[in-house]
């Protein structure tokens, strides 16, 4: 294999595995000038693959769909076939490694002609596994688009519409996807809110690249781990309620941290927190949480309140009896217990 053709490949490795590169870095990378690269990417244009340029300080190259499938050793109809498989293997999970998934789904669709594109779109709706439940409907384009912006480091812009109802428009930088209880998340840095926020994907439309790179903030597997695991309680509970409890917000949120999401100011140095379960004995035990000397007050309604009380009283009654007698033999099986 000749040095030009060998250099073509390793750029074309390049452009797939970065939405956009400056001409420069590329030329760096190669060990070439500018002037090699912009002939070897004429090269590949002739190949078949949509190189665009793109001029001024933000310069350089970036792979666009062209009109026909690039020389990948397949056909049409295997690079439908894999599309597919892929696509079905991220909505509904069936695979480890979800992000690898759709890494390779975007990389595959991005060099998709539209014709090819429109074919997988129709048939990924008719093809179900069977044995699975569906959770909400994701758009596997959104998927493949914050894939990209993952992968590449790139803010992105898009419409959320939360549980509430309430619609925002939200810029963010995107670290990872994750999927959890048959949902996609999206863990970002908000731009606006400085701070980490999670958000279900079927709920989120209208995703925007603005050509923005960012340096990733660091986080280790198991941060990112919990940010999903508090986005996954945040839905709605069979039974709910506030804690308002004698802490200023502040001092709430770093005693929490994650847990703290949803709190707010009530004035006066207090803090309302939002906290529920699937019955009483799961929000009692997230009103457990609250920190020993701080008192607080919760609008926790019936019959849950009541089970709550019943259960109270009955466990201070046992707390207040005389401790029952210890059989000669359990207090010897005591004894040799290593404190």
């Amino acid at each position: 294999m000749s040095d030009t053709t060998t250099r073509a490949l390793s750029l074309l490795n390049l452009l797939q595995t970065h939405r956009h590169w400056p001409g420069s870095e590329l030329a760096d990378r190669l060990g070439v000038t500018e002037r090699t690269v912009r002939r070897d990417v004429e090269r590949l244009r002739e190949l078949g693959y949509r190189i665009e340029s793109i001029s001024g300080s933000a310069g350089g190259y970036r792979l666009e769909a062209g009109s026909a499938v690039p020389p990948l050793l397949l056909t049409d109809e295997e690079a439908v076939a894999m599309a597919i498989g892929l696509r079905v293997a991220a909505s509904q999970r069936l695979v480890s490694g979800p992000e690898t998934t759709i890494t390779a789904l975007a990389k595959l669709e991005q060099v998709l002609p539209a014709p090819l594109r429109r074919r997988v779109n129709a048939l990924a709706e008719t093809v179900q596994p069977a044995g699975l439940n569906a959770g909400a409907a994701v758009s596997s384009d959104v998927l493949g688009e914050l894939a990209l912006a993952c992968r590449d480091h790139e803010r992105v812009r898009f419409t959320y519409t939360a549980a509430s109802g309430d619609v925002t428009v939200r810029r963010v930088e995107p670290h990872s996807l994750a999927p959890a209880d048959r949902h996609w998340y999206l863990l970002c840095w908000d731009v606006e809110k400085e701070d980490w926020r999670t958000f279900r994907v079927d709920r989120l439309t209208g995703v925007e690249h603005t050509r923005v790179l960012f340096e990733p903030r660091p986080l280790t597997a198991e941060e990112v781990e919990e940010f999903i695991f508090v986005a996954r309680s945040w839905v709605r509970q069979a039974v709910e309620a506030d804690a308002v409890m004698d802490l200023p917000l502040d001092a709430m949120r770093e005693l929490f941290g994650q847990w703290g999401q949803g709190a707010s100011d009530e004035g006066d140095g207090r803090t309302r927190w939002p906290v529920g379960g699937a019955d009483f004995r799961e929000t009692m035990y997230g009103l457990t949480w609250i920190p020993a000397g701080v008192e607080y007050t919760t609008d926790l309604a019936a019959p849950a309140r009541d089970e709550l009380r019943e259960v109270l009283e009955r466990m201070l009654r046992a707390l207040d009896a005389p401790p029952p007698e210890v059989p000669p033999e359990r207090a010897a099986e005591r004894a040799r217990v290593p404190r």
